[in-house]
């Protein structure tokens, strides 16, 4: 099926496929809008499969064709056609004090489900992908991101219209990065804050560490100097989350 493999086919229809129950009660609860069910009789119990579809269109798929769609290797024989949401910057909506998490150009699909799963469990006010280099709706995100792309609120935009998006509502960012930083902890980060991470490869680019509040580092002590991507958000995101008292 075209919306597991082809980007394009996602963008032209505007829709993605999710499969699992739990992801798709969490995309539901998310507001996402659900077209199709689709499942597996044999694999549904129609208790489960009622509790899910109401009042939504279902289509029944033999086991050849859910075994095409079917990403994980484990089956649970019930896959939704979902409508992708906006990703504008300007559709977020923020507190008045707001805590968010900003990724510069993440490539792995896993790097960016884990980043998914660390904001949710946080409960951040937003994630800002960066110069996207793959489609948020891409099954390996949906799935690695075990729901949290449904539980996030999500935008998208280039590195100017983000910085410039942060400035206007006073958001002061600290940009994660080796070149004239300060150690992360002696940072405040009660205020309207926004945290930046880059890919482990390249790290952040200049325009964010020019326009930084301020550039912030976790000292390491070993041979080795940078961490998983989604492993350093987590130090950072908790940190802020410990200065507000985890409020």
């Amino acid at each position: 099926m075209q919306l597991q493999e082809k980007a394009k086919a996602r963008k032209q229809t505007g829709t993605f496929l999710i499969e699992g129950k739990r992801e798709i009660e969490l995309a539901i609860k998310g507001n996402y809008e659900i077209e199709t069910i689709l499942f597996l009789p044999e694999l549904v119990s129609e208790a489960e499969f009622s509790r899910l579809s109401q009042g939504i269109q279902r289509i029944e798929i033999t086991k050849e064709v859910y075994q095409k769609l079917a990403y994980r290797d484990t089956t649970e024989g019930i896959l939704a056609v979902a409508k992708t949401k906006s990703l504008r910057l300007e559709d977020l909506q923020l507190t008045e004090n707001p805590l968010i998490l900003i990724a510069e150009a993440p490539e792995k699909p896993g790097n960016i489900g884990a980043l998914l799963r660390t904001a949710d469990a946080a409960h951040l006010d937003a994630v800002i992908i960066a110069n996207p280099k793959s489609d948020l709706y891409n099954p390996n995100i949906v799935r690695s991101s075990v729901g949290g792309l449904f539980t996030n609120q999500i935008a998208t935009g280039s590195t100017d219209e983000i910085i410039g998006f942060l400035q206007q509502r006073n958001i002061n960012f600290y940009c994660a990065t080796l070149q004239n930083s300060t150690p992360y902890h002696t940072q405040n980060y009660t205020n309207p804050t926004a945290l930046v991470v880059g890919t482990e490869a390249t790290g952040l680019t200049a325009a964010w560490r020019d326009a930084a509040t301020q550039n912030i580092i976790i000292p390491m002590q070993g041979e080795i100097d940078s961490m998983n991507v989604s492993v350093a958000a987590a130090i950072l995101i908790f940190e802020a989350k410990r200065q507000r008292d985890f409020k």
